[in-house]
């Protein structure tokens, strides 16, 4: 396993090293400045600024100079907030997506697994042909539609939840940006789940168990459901990471002070550090996911060896 572990470290550093590259020269290839403002800066007070952030020397000495920050864990200053590291802006931020990503998934995967198994028990039956076409409904609805029709329904009309904010991770303020987000996994876990049961329902050891009188929750529980979801475990890496570094649109919709309106925030802002430093941190967070992922994997399927 030590050998698994480092053959996919050793192969992620590269990876990393890529998506970093083609990060820098993209975002250094988008027209604007961090400094473009309402008001134009004099020539004078404009090269000065540039001279203090390291941007008025060519693109090669810049990118070696990022590059060997980030070797040393740093991401340099924000361009756009005073006073701010993107390190700091990243340990500020984290809390909101982290709280509403995990809370998403584990809805999202405890209810979808269970819609999952039953529709499969039920394989086209009235229960089989619900499950999936809610599951249909959840992949082809967009968050932004879901978002702005829960808001009104139990934001505005009824007036049982807040339309937004943080208010410091109270209960209430989480419901509708869990649910929003957790909707979409519930189908797409739901759909695989359905599909590995079916699978595994049919296959020669299960009729084997069930020919030696086994109760149908223990073949179920027991023995089907471990290979099951065995794919879905290789979708929970990148959706894991995608949930925990915050939906994009959810979290400005509901004014969430999380890494993903941060993102779009820089990314508007033109501050070039903070955008890389957010894709650093959701590359990595891929890569070390997708490896755990892999760990899980070999551990509920003893054929797979890692070496």
């Amino acid at each position: 396993m030590l050998r698994f572990i480092g053959r996919r470290l050793f192969v992620a550093i590269p990876t990393l090293f890529l998506v970093i590259t083609v990060a820098f020269f993209m975002m250094r290839a988008a027209p604007g400045s961090p400094f473009d403002m309402d008001r134009k800066l004099s020539p004078e007070i404009e090269r000065n600024v540039m001279a203090k952030y390291g941007m008025d020397r060519p693109l090669s000495e810049q990118y070696v100079a990022y590059l060997s920050g980030v070797v040393r864990g740093d991401f340099g200053p924000s361009l756009r907030y005073k006073d701010k590291t993107v390190v700091q802006i990243l340990k500020d931020n984290y809390r909101p997506s982290l709280t509403i990503g995990l809370s998403a998934l584990v809805l999202g995967g405890s209810i979808g697994v269970t819609l999952g198994v039953l529709a499969a028990l039920r394989q086209n039956g009235w229960l089989d042909v619900g499950v999936m076409g809610v599951a249909i409904l959840g992949v082809c609805v967009p968050t932004f539609v879901t978002a702005p029709l829960l808001v009104l329904l139990f934001g505005s009309t009824l007036e049982l939840l807040p339309n937004g904010g943080w208010n410091g991770g109270a209960l209430q303020n989480l419901i509708l940006p869990v649910a929003v987000l957790a909707l979409p996994q519930v189908a797409i876990i739901s759909r695989l789940t359905r599909a590995g049961m079916i699978e595994v329902l049919h296959s020669n050891y299960v009729r084997t168990a069930r020919a030696k009188g086994l109760p149908t929750h223990r073949i179920v529980f027991r023995h089907a459901l471990r290979a099951a979801i065995l794919p879905l475990v290789s979708y929970l890496g990148p959706a894991c990471a995608a949930l925990i570094t915050g939906s994009l649109v959810v979290e400005q919709i509901f004014n969430l002070p999380g890494l993903g309106k941060f993102f779009v925030i820089s990314a508007l802002q033109r501050d070039y550090t903070v955008v890389m430093g957010m894709v650093i941190f959701y590359a990595a967070l891929i890569l070390l996911l997708n490896l755990v992922a892999d760990l899980l994997y070999a551990l509920l399927d003893p054929r797979v060896r890692l070496s």
